[in-house]
């Protein structure tokens, strides 16, 4: 299956402000063609990526001095075109909103290619067009990739590609689990397994306020605004990569030892509407959890079910299969009246995820 690798890179300072100048470059042609899509638009055209790039390549390029710097390669452009078409198309079809301004330091992303020929990468060394090699800090697989992309988070840059990879599946421990997701315990599982919620952004709160507050009270456009800019981003990015890593050792737990997999199909944008807990739920990720086992399930040979949207898991008895009308976020328990049954709330929504397999 072709799946994607990301790694951070090792890199001078000569080649940090190479990457910046690609960066740049990047969001300059994509600024410069949504611009351009809303002036042809409002005149009653109708754009599209092919012409947009056509005319920038034959009237802008040309004009534009910079652009054409040594050590810069140009494959930019098209692909900052191509990232313009893909978040229109996107918006046409109701899958996203409407494309916005790119602004400095805040996504800063580009992609290159090899002019058409396979890309070799492996090691802890990789080669760029036009950039040069560049240090990686952990090791590569050796594959052949068609483009990069490289990215900036906080201060630092990453190397990402898709390559083709082989997964020989391998016997399970179980052969169904049911997976209860929530705030106070992120996880249940019908075997009777529980994690906690880490609490990732609510541990770091108090450092975030603080680093907050110093960028506050510095001078704008100031080089002491810009580092403490940077220490802010770096705590955000540690942030998430503490709660990505956690998320990662449960998916990879979830997938190695259990065949089948149920989990709720959560309308997370519409919890994330109540004010007092978007915080908390943001911080779990469920969004992220199910994108991680949804990749995983096909690396390891699992088969992953989703439950309806409407099943109530929670309130229905795994015992006797009676339904309760009424159920609060503080009635930790479940008791069934019907049958006298009582169970942890978590633990019962598990059990009852788990039989959706069967049926």
């Amino acid at each position: 299956m072709l799946l994607s690798i990301k790694t951070k890179l090792k890199l001078n300072k000569r080649q940090k402000v190479l990457m910046a100048k690609h960066a740049g470059l990047a969001r300059y042609t994509f600024n410069w063609g949504l611009a351009a899509w809303d002036d042809l638009y409002k005149a009653g055209l109708k754009p599209n990526k092919y012409l947009l790039k056509k005319f920038f390549n034959n009237h802008v390029k040309p004009e534009c001095v910079w652009i054409k710097e040594k050590g810069v390669c140009q494959k930019v452009t098209q692909y900052a075109f191509d990232n313009l078409g893909h978040a229109f198309d996107r918006y046409f079809q109701k899958l996203g909103e409407y494309p916005k301004f790119k602004k400095k330091f805040k996504d800063d992303s580009f992609t290159i290619d090899a002019g058409g020929k396979p890309l070799a990468v492996g090691g802890t060394s990789v080669k760029l067009p036009t950039i040069g090699w560049v240090k990686t800090y952990e090791g590569l697989p050796h594959v052949t990739t068609s483009k990069l992309t490289i990215s900036r988070t906080a201060d630092d840059w990453f190397i990402a590609f898709a390559s083709l990879q082989e997964h020989i599946p391998e016997p399970k421990k179980y052969e169904v689990v049911g997976c209860d997701v929530g705030v106070k315990t992120l996880l249940t599982l019908s075997t009777g397994v529980t994690i906690p919620n880490p609490k990732h952004y609510r541990k770091e709160l108090a450092k975030l306020k603080l680093l907050s507050k110093q960028l506050a009270r510095k001078k704008k456009g100031s080089k002491n605004r810009f580092k403490a800019r940077m220490k802010l981003a770096k705590h955000h990015a540690r942030i998430a990569n503490l709660r990505k890593d956690t998320l990662h050792k449960v998916t990879n737990y979830l997938c190695k030892n259990h065949a089948m997999i149920v989990i709720e199909d959560l309308n997370v944008k519409g919890m994330m509407a109540n004010h007092k807990l978007a915080s908390a739920i943001a911080d779990c990720g469920f969004h992220e959890f199910k994108r991680q086992l949804t990749y995983k399930s096909e690396k390891f040979g699992n088969q992953l079910i989703r439950s309806d949207r409407w099943f109530a898991s929670s309130k229905t008895c795994s015992n006797c299969g009676c339904k309760k009308e009424k159920l609060t976020l503080s009635d930790r328990i479940f008791e069934c009246f019907d049958c006298n049954f009582s169970l942890d709330r978590d633990l019962n929504a598990a059990i009852n995820l788990s039989r959706l397999a069967k049926a």
